[in-house]
């Protein structure tokens, strides 16, 4: 019944369903929008479980993710939540590692091995990321009491151990997350997430994102628009790198795109009505389901891998959009209160 919708990839030399690229561009719109990230820990296994060679999924993707962040981000910019300078500074490092992740890419393709090694490297990070998460989530309560004996004993003249931290020299300041830390964590963390765009096909966000909240300190909010600013970026180069050696394929990119244009104006505005650990919680159990879908994927179980990744992405925009929607009504509601 679906064959009428399948179109010809002419790079990739294949048929492709175009209903199944609009709605992975709409899931990844909204959870991208929503969680600051390029979104291609869904995409890049879903396109090669669903058919696209690893790298004509790693290079479409990438093509896609570079369109959708100029969406994304000029929203969060104009609700404030973008880091300019962080972001700028994001460039360079980012930039070096796309260049040398593609490079390892095009190597493990001429012997045969990118798709395997591609799968488990997604496997480790997606597993192991989610379950810290998850645990930062769980024991928040905790280090909130803590915390809050810390200030007690302060308060009292009690004294208290000095906070360790990376202080190497030259320190930076960043006014708009209202943080100063060393720029070699800075450029270290954007230098590492670039390589895993390039290596990927991601934006690298699924790593940039936490990292900005855990090792760099930004608020989750400036965390989510400060990463989509990064993702652009490193997204335009990704496509650029991966265009010119025949690895994007172009029209499955424009169809993704036409779903991400909706879908990323309902994630960014869902921020708004989502606080902080809520928004970390549901992207610990989103990554968690891509890594159960690369691990599928990788025993074989392609069926199965697809309902996975395309279930829990489109089960996550509903989830996303029940909030919006709940966050919405409650706020009319308490203007009309007021009037």
């Amino acid at each position: 019944m679906f064959d009428m919708f399948n179109v010809y990839m002419p790079i990739a030399e294949m048929q492709f369903n175009a209903l199944i690229l609009v709605a992975i561009g709409f899931s990844v719109g909204v959870l991208g929008g929503f969680f600051g990230v390029g979104g291609a820990w869904v995409v890049t296994p879903a396109l090669n479980i669903f058919g696209f060679p690893m790298a004509y999924a790693i290079g479409t993707d990438l093509a896609h993710i570079f369109g959708k962040s100029i969406v994304a981000t000029a929203k969060h910019r104009k609700m404030g939540n973008v880091d300019m300078k962080l972001g700028l500074l994001s460039i360079v490092g980012s930039v070096i590692g796309v260049e040398i992740g593609a490079q390892n890419v095009m190597w493990l393709t001429r012997i045969g091995l990118a798709g395997p090694i591609v799968r488990y490297t997604y496997m480790f990070l997606l597993f192991g990321l989610g379950i810290y998460m998850m645990y930062d989530y769980l024991t928040k309560d905790k280090r909130a009491a803590a915390q809050a004996a810390k200030q007690a004993a302060a308060r009292t003249g009690a004294p208290t151990p000095p906070r360790k931290a990376w202080n190497l020299p030259p320190m930076i300041h960043f006014p708009a997350s209202g943080i100063t830390i060393s720029f070699w964590t800075v450029t270290g963390v954007f230098l590492f997430t670039g390589w895993l765009s390039g290596f990927l096909g991601v934006g690298g966000g699924f790593i940039r994102m936490p990292a900005l909240i855990y090792l760099i300190g930004c608020p989750t909010a400036i965390a989510v628009g400060t990463d989509l600013f990064s993702v652009l970026f490193s997204g335009a180069y990704g496509c650029f790198t991966y265009g010119i050696k025949g690895r994007v394929e172009i029209i499955a990119a424009i169809l993704m795109l036409i779903g991400a244009a909706i879908g990323a104006q309902i994630g960014v505005t869902a921020v708004k009505y989502v606080r902080g650990y809520g928004i970390r919680l549901l992207f610990a159990i989103m990554i968690l389901l891509a890594g159960l879908s690369v691990a599928l994927k990788q025993f074989n179980l392609t069926t199965t891998a697809a309902w996975v990744v395309m279930c829990a992405a489109l089960g996550m925009c509903a989830v996303i959009m029940v909030k919006l929607w709940r966050g919405f009504v409650k706020e009319k509601a308490e203007k009309a209160g007021h009037l």
